[in-house]
């Protein structure tokens, strides 16, 4: 695994949802800065191994949740290089979906991962409204501001999409995403709480014991793990954003 920053980037240019279907992935891509979450990507080329470029990037974010194999400190980094990591995480992707464990991410790979996607790059399984700040100010007032925000919230929806599957597509309940600084402090958050960024998630999933979803989130490349001692299970990505102020691994209660 290599351990770098992310990307400083937002998102790819959207096609229209018809020209995504048509072009079955294989439409061109590109960068746009700041302008917002991705909407569908579009991908001009297959990806394997050594493969370098914005489109590694966002793969590699689309595949993030599938990071390990067993409960293991380690995530699929951001970083637009196609490594070891990223090829072990794209062959247990392709294997949960009935796909050719291959390690080269093509048309029927990409279908798949564009199904897991909404018209507002949100993931089909997730809202962006179920991350919002309970306050009403919906990625607003934070440490970062609202781009960034639900940039960070779009990533861990790709991990959460990863861990539903895990669970045997079982429902998965959100409850708290962001919190704006004036939620947090109501509800006695941490000063530095990962969810003042968006990059954390309190939730539970139907029909699993927290302890379980403890365990499956220990294979979905989250640093940050809450006691499973709760009704809820917090996870966050705070080792992937050490430049937010918390660059250490956190699983409360080790290795469940």
């Amino acid at each position: 695994m290599t351990i770098s920053r992310p990307l400083d980037r937002r998102g790819f240019l959207r096609l229209g949802t018809g020209a995504v279907a048509a072009a079955a992935g294989l439409a061109v891509a590109a960068e746009v800065g700041l302008a917002g979450p991705a909407a569908a990507a579009t991908w001009s080329r297959n990806l394997s191994q050594g493969a370098n470029g914005s489109d590694v990037a966002e793969l590699q974010i689309r595949v993030a949740g599938w990071a390990a194999g067993s409960a293991t400190q380690t995530y699929v980094a951001v970083d637009g290089s196609f490594g070891p990591g990223t090829d072990a995480a794209l062959r247990r992707f392709q294997t949960a979906y009935g796909l050719a464990s291959d390690g080269v991410a093509g048309p029927n790979t990409f279908g798949v991962l564009n199904s897991l996607e909404k018209s507002d790059g949100s993931t089909a399984h997730f809202d962006f409204s179920e991350f919002h700040s309970k306050d009403g100010s919906g990625f607003s007032g934070g440490k970062v501001g609202a781009s960034e925000v639900k940039e960070n919230v779009r990533r861990n929806m790709y991990k959460l999409e990863a861990l539903r599957k895990k669970a045997g597509n079982s429902p998965v309940t959100i409850n708290s995403g962001f919190r704006s600084i004036a939620h947090n402090n109501a509800s006695g958050g941490a000063s530095n709480s990962m969810h003042l960024y968006g990059v954390a998630a309190d939730l539970a999933v139907s029909g699993h014991t927290t302890k379980e979803v403890y365990r499956i989130a220990e294979t979905c490349g989250f640093s940050g793990l809450e006691s499973y001692s709760k009704s809820w299970q917090h996870v966050d990505s705070r080792v992937e954003h050490s430049n937010y102020g918390s660059g250490s691994w956190w699983w409360e209660d080790g290795v469940a």
